[in-house]
């Protein structure tokens, strides 16, 4: 599949509610924007994209960790999402999204071992995707349960995908919900 562009988003939280927080917790958006080119027509077998997906797992990781300047131990949280242009069907980003994904994703970062939380729809250009994440290490960390928002103006067409990956420095700013037994 041709990939017609890369996307990025970094933000940076210094305050919550007129709070600052402890530490600025900052968050990557990368993506990447490709043809799909089973869209508008019946594909039975899907295998054919989950190599693609572990590619665009390394790439993005690869990425989204030099956008966060290298650092692998000050990622906590990730999550992936993608959005499927109007011809297509969502199966078509759950091929690249989940047999290998994740796997490129956690090898990239080592120490991850949580599965990733992700999300699919279809979607016009210029649609917002809510990327839910949680702490690479443990799936309960309440602290860590968020999402991250973006979306490309021109992106995904109809007979495109979006591929995103959310990597986090921290959890949510200034988090104190406590679990209760």
């Amino acid at each position: 599949m041709r990939i017609r562009k890369f996307f990025s988003q970094v933000e940076e939280i210094q305050e919550e509610q007129g709070h600052r927080v402890g530490r600025p917790v900052r968050r990557v958006v990368t993506a990447a924007v490709l043809e799909n080119e089973f869209a508008g027509r019946w594909q039975e077998d899907l295998s054919a994209l989950y190599g693609l997906g572990r590619d665009l797992g390394q790439q993005l990781t690869a990425s989204a960790l030099q956008l966060l300047g290298g650092e692998r131990a000050m990622v906590e949280a990730y999550g992936k999402g993608a959005i499927v242009g109007t011809s297509g069907e969502v199966e078509h980003a759950a091929a690249l999204l989940h047999p290998l994904f994740g796997k490129a994703v956690r090898a990239r970062l080592m120490q991850a071992l949580s599965v990733m939380p992700s999300t699919v729809k279809r979607a016009a250009a210029g649609c917002v995707l809510d990327v839910p994440v949680h702490n690479i290490l443990d799936p309960w960390s309440f602290d860590h349960f968020d999402a991250v928002s973006f979306s490309i103006a021109d992106a995904p067409l109809p007979r495109e995908i979006v591929v995103a990956l959310v990597l986090s420095e921290g959890g949510r700013p200034l988090a104190r919900i406590q679990p209760q037994t």
